[in-house]
């Protein structure tokens, strides 16, 4: 079954509509300057509210691994999420130091990208067209090239899902997909997920 990560949330209303629909993951955001960041004390209340079945991801970008491995121990994230130019070096330093799943997000301009993903440490690679929450995709036949199991993002929504499964990616990541004015939208959020548990069941 697709995995499904729904990112971005900030308010106790967004808990409740994945708590209702049951996404796999969450994300919370850990980047000052983006406009979906929250607060670690913040995250902190909202994974308390969390359904203890969905996991939480934490996402950063280029934080110095202590900071990270700090907000790690308040027991706030299930998975890292590295979405900044964090290399090999980067990954085996936070594996030594924190027990969690790693992912890592690679920008995807181009087949020589794919290689790079290829050769990451990390437990999953998420494709992308760059920095989170922009709603734009990349160009997804690239993806034919690579042949272990990814999560793709970038532009997701409920128009173009069906085509994305066409990839049979591990897991699908949407933020602005699911939003409306700058918010997530539960309806949207039972929409996104509907479809690809709907997707999935003609595919089994």
């Amino acid at each position: 079954m697709t995995q499904i990560k729904i990112c971005g949330l900030k308010t106790i209303e967004d808990v409740d509509a994945v708590n209702e629909f049951n996404p796999d993951y969450i994300g919370f955001i850990f980047v000052s300057d983006r406009k979906r960041y929250i607060e670690p004390d913040k995250a902190y209340e909202l994974k308390k509210a969390l359904n203890p079945s969905i996991k939480a991801v934490g996402v950063f970008i280029n934080e110095e691994i202590d900071k990270v491995v700090e907000i790690s121990e308040r027991g706030i994230m299930d998975v890292i999420q590295l979405h900044g130019t964090e290399d090999n070096d980067y990954i085996s330093e936070l594996r030594r130091r924190v027990n969690k799943p790693i992912f890592k997000a690679i920008r995807v301009d181009s087949s020589e990208d794919i290689k790079k993903a290829s050769a990451s440490l990390a437990d999953t690679v998420l494709f992308d067209c760059g920095i989170g929450g922009t709603g734009k995709t990349f160009d997804w036949s690239l993806l034919s090239e690579f042949n272990k199991p990814f999560f793709l993002a970038g532009g997701l929504n409920c128009d173009n899902v069906s085509e994305a499964l066409k990839l049979s990616p591990m897991g699908l990541d949407v933020s602005s997909g699911v939003e409306t004015d700058g918010k997530k939208d539960k309806e949207k959020i039972k929409r996104f997920i509907s479809l690809v548990r709907k997707e999935d069941l003609k595919n089994d």
